[in-house]
């Protein structure tokens, strides 16, 4: 009742005031003057080839003193419509070298003219690279051709699709292009990064990505779901086939596209525009998150494909503990982990700014490493002169069936042992904490990858495998990968396999006194939480041919490599190591029916049954991590 009565002596008080007459009411403030632009602004239209004109808005800095580079952004999403008064936090530490700011939408969106294609963006034209190749090359010869204050010198710069619209001039870089970072750029659709997971579709996203960008060319489009757990909606959708039927109606190009080629054929093939590139043409900064969530392959594939011609060390990789993006943000925690510092504002100012300014400036030196990367666990900075490192060996970690994890293999005790689960299609493991918000807008899509994994640590049809407490640190540096011998009672199924840092139990001392915890702090301790390291998936019916899909043996122990990418972290004494085993990661990645079909596409609820998993842990069926480690002292 006390608030009650505040509120309403509050409402009498503003309401008392409302009613004096203008000439008692104390004058308004006055307004405090617009801030001022800091850039010119001016929108062109910059012809390509073939005719068609880009949208393109270019930023010139009004206290520039003498010729600038300029640093292009080609995008999808929307370019600037008014000068800014202030430089955003991502591009301060670049804007303080002096750049002239440059952006472009590309064809077919908004206000570009042509034709929007999210297959045609990335297909391949042999010697020529993809149309974005010849955009690029058609805008920065504009670019350095008129406009005023330029110093003949350009940059390209990009996240995620800005971030493959910059890779991709590396097929064709136009002579005036004197560096290149692309930063989480996809390479291969099916083979990884957004849209698939060595051929398991990645169905939440592709969905949604696919009406976000080709569903209205003038707006990036939001999926109206109609339930609040997305979970629910997609399993309530049932068999893939229903979502054109009930909701797309054939309108989504891309979607339409992804169902219909369901294997590695000439059409994914042929957006694969990294197997092209074979030498360092310009200077690049390969940027890559160790817990991206969307693309986290394609930098790595960049790096080492440009690796195979660079005589003067200008291709770089850059790591850090960053889900999509996040080194345009701010991150100084990873899961429950304190990193210690700023480590996006740390690339920002240390790498990423002197890059650029040692190409398009003249200023300082070029960089010494060929890898610059944030390890975590020991939360540094380390330098590479090679990646891999050669000093890191390949080193077995076996999971045996009394759900232990160890360097040691199994024994002869151990002979026919494994551990078996069922995987029901109608109840699959969610891939993060239900409710699932929508992956656009925001939402836990960005962090996902950092989530405690004790959110599935008991289910019935989740393996853990635990190590005891470290002795001493393992540190690892390099491809990490799963060999699991494993057999199903379907004739098709997935594995997913989790690399997990768990961390002791008193990792931390409490925040709080005799009053205990607000609500959700006891949650977000570090004490006990299981931080994925590395999660990735395979699915049967591709374990022998990409292009040409095959049945499983009902039964039949079969070889899984599951690849689970780089990683430089070290497990600290104290913490123990976990896997994880599993083989539904919904609605991350679509139902595997378990029986063999044609097309997952094109299966009808009838073909999706429950299986009996095994995973097996003898000595002539040891499944194992294999995990790059660097030895102490090193």
């Amino acid at each position: 009742m006390r608030t009650i009565r505040v509120l309403l002596a509050a409402t009498a008080m503003a309401l008392s005031a409302l009613s004096l007459p203008a000439a008692a009411q104390p004058p308004p403030p006055a307004a405090a003057p617009a801030p001022a632009p800091i850039f010119a602004f001016q929108e062109v239209m910059i012809p390509m080839r073939d005719g068609v004109k880009l949208q393109t808005v270019i930023l010139t800095p009004l206290d520039a003193k003498g010729p600038l580079p300029i640093m292009l952004q080609r995008t999808p999403y929307g370019v600037p419509q008014k000068a800014p008064t202030r430089v955003s936090e991502s591009l301060k530490q670049l804007a303080a070298d002096g750049y002239i700011f440059v952006f472009q939408n590309i064809r077919g969106r908004f206000k570009s003219e042509g034709t929007f294609s999210l297959s045609q963006d990335a297909t391949v034209t042999p010697g020529k690279g993809t149309i974005e190749t010849r955009d690029a090359w058609d805008t920065i010869d504009w670019l350095v051709k008129n406009v005023p204050g330029n110093n003949g010198r350009v940059g390209i710069q990009g996240v995620s699709y800005d971030g493959m619209t910059a890779g991709v001039t590396l097929l064709d870089p136009h002579p005036a292009l004197k560096a290149v970072t692309e930063q989480a750029a996809p390479t291969d659709q099916w083979m990884n990064d957004d849209d698939h997971r060595y051929g398991a579709l990645r169905l939440s996203y592709d969905f949604e990505y696919a009406v976000l960008e080709e569903a209205d060319k003038n707006d990036n489009t939001h999926f109206a779901f109609d339930k609040w757990d997305t979970y629910e909606w997609y399993l309530s959708a049932g068999a893939l086939s229903n979502l054109n039927a009930k909701y797309l109606h054939g309108k989504i190009r891309y979607w339409n596209e992804a169902t219909e080629h369901p294997d590695y054929d000439a059409f994914w093939k042929s957006q694969a525009w990294a197997q092209s590139l074979h030498k360092a043409s310009v200077p690049t900064l390969n940027v890559a998150g160790f817990w991206d969530q969307e693309d986290p392959w394609g930098p790595w594939q960049i790096f080492r494909h440009e690796g195979e011609h660079d005589p003067d060390g200008n291709a770089l990789m850059v790591a850090g503990p960053w889900f999509h993006g996040g080194w345009r943000a701010s991150v100084s925690t990873i899961g429950a982990t304190q990193l210690g510092q700023d480590t996006s504002l740390a690339f920002r100012r240390d790498i990423e700014a002197p890059f650029f300014a040692y190409w398009l400036h003249d200023k300082g030196e070029k960089p010494a490493y060929a890898a610059n990367i944030f390890q975590t666990g020991s939360n540094t900075w380390r330098t590479y002169a090679k990646w891999p490192p050669a000093e890191a060996k390949p080193t077995s970690l076996y999971l045996h069936a009394d759900g232990s994890l160890s360097f040691e293999a199994p024994s002869g005790r151990e002979k026919d042992a494994q551990r078996s689960f069922v995987s029901d299609p109608a109840n699959p493991v969610p891939y993060r904490q239900r409710p699932i918000s929508p992956t656009y807008p925001g939402g836990d899509w960005r962090t996902w990858e950092s989530a405690d994994q004790r959110f599935v640590d008991h289910r019935p049809d989740v393996l853990s495998y635990v190590s005891e407490p470290l002795k001493a640190d393992v540190t690892i540096a390099g491809p990490v990968a799963a060999e699991l011998f494993a057999s199903t009672s379907g004739t098709d199924s997935d594995f997913v396999v989790k690399l997990i840092d768990v961390a002791p139990d008193d990792a931390e001392p409490p925040h709080w006194g005799d009053e205990g915890p607000i609500p959700g702090a006891f949650a977000h301790s570090a004490n006990g939480y299981e931080l994925p390291i590395a999660m990735e998936v395979r699915r049967g019916r591709y374990l022998e041919s990409y292009e040409h899909p095959k049945a499983l043996t009902p039964g039949k122990p079969t070889r899984w490599e599951v690849p689970l990418r780089d990683r430089d972290h070290v497990f600290k004494a104290g913490h123990r190591i976990m896997v994880q085993v599993q083989s539904t990661w919904f609605p991350l990645i679509d139902r595997n029916p378990q029986t063999f079909t044609p097309s997952i596409y094109s299966a009808k609820a009838s073909d999706f049954v429950s299986a009996t998993q095994k995973v097996y842990s003898a000595p002539d069926l040891a499944s194992r991590i294999i995990l790059p480690v660097v030895p102490p002292g090193l």
